[in-house]
């Protein structure tokens, strides 16, 4: 049976501690911690959000929403447009992958 991948904020979380507090350090335990707590807000929310929608699989729309909701402003639109270009690079690879064959 194929494992589930857990979506890892670690780099991004790393980026942004050095830019603000450029001495400090984290432990990996402590990484770990916040990287389960992003990925459960971020979860929760889309959760809620296809509930309300009623429908039982979560689509592009309620993703992108919980990124909205838990990332306010700016942050959340950027976070959406990068999520939109890496799918859409993605798919266009996968779609060179196939012409390959």
């Amino acid at each position: 049976m194929a494992r589930e991948r857990e979506a890892m904020y670690m780099t991004y979380v790393f980026r942004v501690l050095k830019q603000v507090h450029l001495g400090m350090a984290i432990s990996s335990k402590a990484m770990s911690v916040i990287n389960s707590l992003m990925n459960d807000m971020f979860a929760g929310k889309a959760t809620k959000l296809s509930k309300y929608t009623e429908r039982r699989t979560l689509s592009s729309r309620e993703i992108q929403e919980a990124v909205k909701l838990v990332l306010p402003g700016e942050l959340g639109k950027d976070a959406v447009a990068e999520g939109s270009k890496a799918v859409t690079n993605y798919a266009s690879y996968i779609e060179k992958q196939f012409k390959l064959v």
